[in-house]
């Protein structure tokens, strides 16, 4: 249930609280537990969670130090054929509205070994905008407090850095960023 695309957190959440602590206290049950609390973390109307991570130069970059008066978090990685189709819409997006307030923040789900790849595709793809990875493929930490199950994935974020949309593309990522903006 957990990875379906249109997951019922609410149910499972429901169905898990049921379950003896003895199932809750193994392995399997711990770590839908831990995906439960990630998923309410980041719902749209909550803050979004803190994090920090190394960039492609090793320095490390914060959420809270890349946020704008609108915030694109974008979950993509140099191996996934639509999240690099999409970039050229996220810098083309970023370009028009940066000078107003738009900040983007990229986090690779790019693995251990995959760095110089990483690296290449944000220089081929123009992101200029902090980028950070931990190279923990699908184990990076900022995912899973995300509860990232596909990429490309996006999390928009207001001034405050509340969350107020979550996978927009295209036109409609475009729309909400004016809307938020007021431009």
């Amino acid at each position: 249930m957990l990875y379906q695309p249109d997951a019922d957190f609410f149910r499972i959440e429901k169905i898990y609280n049921n379950l003896d602590k003895n199932v809750k206290d193994t392995k399997p049950g711990k770590s839908v537990g831990e995906m439960i609390m990630n998923n309410s973390a980041a719902e749209i109307g909550k803050q979004a969670p803190e994090f920090s991570a190394p960039n492609q130069d090793g320095k490390l970059v914060s959420l809270k130090e890349s946020l704008g008066k609108v915030t694109i978090i974008d979950f993509w990685a140099s191996w996934c054929g639509p999240c690099r189709k999409e970039n050229p819409n996220v810098v083309a997006l970023y370009n028009e509205f940066h000078d107003k307030g738009l900040n983007i923040i990229g986090v690779s789900l790019d693995k251990e070994g995959d760095e110089k790849k990483w690296k290449d595709a944000i220089t081929a793809d123009k992101l200029n905008w902090p980028q950070v990875s931990n190279l923990k493929y699908w184990n990076e930490p900022i995912a899973k407090k995300y509860s990232i199950k596909s990429i490309p994935a996006t999390f928009i974020l207001d001034a405050s850095g509340k969350i107020v949309a979550k996978d927009l593309r295209g036109d409609e990522l475009k729309a909400k960023v004016i809307e938020l903006l007021g431009s």
